[in-house]
């Protein structure tokens, strides 16, 4: 049985809650990426959206030099655990409609690494462990 920490991304790159949405929005577009997970610390707080900077922040009038990612961010974050098989967590996203997930350390809470359905397609064995 294959694991999430067999198949995901280690060490993503994260933001604050207390950096600005510019400077979020300039290391998406660095990364390529329309997601960012927002950690205090070691600790996942939140996710990040290009979606969110768009309606929470642009739409609603604040500055993007002005405002913080806290102001703009996802707080109720599904996650996924580094021991978790593989086929449970594509069920779950599956089942979110969702493409992503920040991966955590069941004990602290910790941002460990992310993993995509791309990842998973890439990465994931072909075989059948039923």
């Amino acid at each position: 049985m294959q694991l999430i920490e067999d198949v995901m991304t280690q060490n993503p790159v994260s933001v604050s809650p207390q950096e600005t949405i510019r400077r979020a929005a300039e290391t998406m577009d660095d990364l390529n990426v329309g997601v960012l997970p927002v950690c205090d610390g070691p600790r996942l707080v939140g996710l990040l959206t290009d979606r969110d900077i768009v309606v929470r922040a642009v739409a609603a009038g604040l500055s993007p030099s002005e405002a913080m990612v806290g102001e703009a961010m996802s707080v109720n974050v599904h996650r996924c655990f580094i021991d978790q098989p593989v086929d449970e967590v594509l069920e779950m996203m599956g089942d979110l409609q969702i493409r992503r997930l920040p991966v955590c350390d069941r004990d602290t809470g910790n941002l460990i690494g992310i993993v995509s359905l791309g990842d998973m397609a890439t990465k994931h064995s072909a075989g059948i462990d039923h």
